[in-house]
């Protein structure tokens, strides 16, 4: 995933005061209205009726079968019935190129998916955007369009956007009569989608935005240490990053940066923070989590020495390009994703082109190696849990066998082929699409990519009758161990005890459920 998880502009899309029922019935007035309060009923009946009908759209129509989409920008945006609605976000690629005007940043969808999808289903006129281009869930909601196809990070984004919105349903016996073989997908990602699902299935995985482990060569060659290695273990890794932490005249290097939030969220264990209860829909007050169990204590004290070693302190895994530093190429590894490494790498699917003069001049620090991501122990083969993006069809949508028969396509050999070559990790996983990984970007020619499809994401367990909650991770590292100085334990204690259960109780008094 992105270092961070959740962009700071991006406005809460809405809650309820309970899970599902009065969301979806009634709540989609007020919580979306807490966020400026501009809604009206209109939107509240969108989340039951057609997204289409005169009274879901109010005003917002401006011929038959065309609804206007008015948005901060003031920039014309409209969709016809007869156009299937595809709507993408938290997905950075997807949104370059939107800087301008026109506020229109389709370039990244139109390649990869966009140009394939229209040429396999001729008859099917498609409708893009990606969110804040220029539109964004709320004016969709107010407007009353709600889009066919939805492409959205699961982990996140279902509880935050999706189901309080309505635009959630279980999918399972769609799939199933298209003949989508969920089992040959990535299982680490069906089963997170299936983890903020309520016991059903809200979408089907698409791609992975794969962690790695990235290193300058630059710097090792310069001390004279020996490269990582596909399945080096944190161990490992540790002692490279003690021999790199070091000064050089007035050259400062840091050996090692791992996004603590990310680390715990993704954890290599398949660890899920809730407790399971008697229920897929718990109450904000019967939500319990752990924390403070062995094998949560034995993760976190996996990634406390890296934090501990002297003046590696931790600010940015984007260090490793320039990030917070002062100078370019001064950090020796970091885990990042996929999406990152083609942007270093200079692709200009990854790199607005705005930042590409100042992108090249920092790449002069740099020389690119990548492997795996480290692993807990020697012979595991464990990455982390995957940074999935997915496929959600909601309920109102119109073309909803069309959307389908697009998904079905979108986890095709072809289809994962295809983002496989563009630098994405597919989640089917053939010969085909693993040969084919990269081979769209050609600024990838002299780096090996050969750890991409290396090892098996970890899969999250225990998730049966939970409700997930966006819960403040980021307090044990960020706050208790690296600002208050507390040691691991005491940290997942105090975070476990109070700082989780302060922000449910908040959220809920808020009207969020999330």
């Amino acid at each position: 995933m992105s270092e961070t998880s959740t962009p700071a502009e991006r406005p809460e899309s809405g809650a309820g005061m309970s899970r599902r029922g009065f969301v979806r019935n009634s709540a989609l007035i007020g919580g979306l209205a807490a966020l400026g309060g501009a809604l009206q009923a209109a939107p509240a009946a969108a989340a039951a009726t057609s997204s289409t009908t005169t009274n879901a759209r109010g005003n917002t129509a401006s011929a038959a079968g065309v609804v206007d989409i008015p948005n901060r920008y003031n920039v014309p945006f409209s969709v016809a019935d007869d156009e299937l609605f595809v709507f993408a976000a938290n997905f950075k690629p997807f949104e370059l190129g939107g800087n301008d005007d026109g506020r229109e940043a389709t370039r990244y969808f139109d390649t990869v998916f966009g140009a394939a999808i229209r040429a396999k289903f001729p008859n099917v006129k498609i409708k893009y955007a990606t969110w804040d281009y220029p539109v964004r869930y709320e004016d969709l909601a107010k407007a009353g369009r709600v889009p066919d196809l939805i492409l959205e990070d699961p982990r996140l984004r279902i509880d935050r956007d999706l189901e309080p919105l309505g635009w959630t349903q279980d999918i399972t016996s769609l799939v199933q009569q298209a003949g989508i073989d969920l089992g040959a997908l990535n299982l680490g990602s069906v089963e997170q989608i299936k983890s903020r699902s309520d016991g059903g299935l809200y979408g089907v995985p698409l791609w992975i935005d794969e962690s790695l482990l990235f290193y300058n060569k630059l710097i090792f060659d310069k001390f004279g240490v020996k490269y990582p290695t596909v399945g080096s273990t944190y161990d490992d890794v540790f002692k490279l990053a003690q021999k790199l932490t070091r000064q050089d005249g007035i050259h400062h290097y840091k050996g090692y940066m791992q996004h603590p939030d990310n680390y715990l969220a993704m954890n290599q264990l398949g660890l899920y923070p809730f407790v399971p209860g008697s229920s897929e829909q718990p109450a904000p007050a019967d939500v319990q989590v752990n924390l403070t169990s062995a094998e949560w204590k034995t993760v976190a004290n996996n990634l406390y020495r890296f934090l501990m070693i002297p003046r590696n302190n931790f600010t940015t895994v984007d260090d490793f390009f320039k990030g917070d530093m002062s100078f370019p190429g001064h950090l020796a590894m970091a885990v990042n994703n996929l999406s990152k490494l083609n942007a270093y790498a200079l692709s200009s699917y990854y790199v607005e082109e705005d930042d590409a003069a100042q992108f090249a001049e920092w790449a002069k620090s740099v020389q690119i190696g990548v492997t795996s991501m480290p692993v807990l122990s020697r012979g595991s083969t464990t990455i982390y849990q995957p940074d999935t993006r997915a496929a959600f069809i909601p309920p109102q949508s119109q073309h909803q066998a069309a959307a389908l028969d697009i998904v079905k396509y979108l986890v095709s050999e072809e289809m994962q082929t295809r983002i496989s070559s563009y630098g994405m990790k597919a989640v089917l996983k053939t010969d085909a699409v693993v040969n084919a990984f990269g081979t769209a970007i050609p600024e990838l020619a002299a780096i090996d990519t050969s750890a991409v499809y290396w090892g098996d994401n970890a899969v999250i367990k225990n998730y049966q009758n939970t409700e997930y909650w966006d819960i403040p991770l980021y307090k044990v590292f960020r706050q208790h161990v690296l600002k208050d100085g507390m040691d691991v334990d005491s940290s997942l204690l105090v975070t476990e005890t109070q700082d989780i259960p302060d922000y449910i109780k908040a959220q809920a008094a808020r009207g969020l459920t999330w």
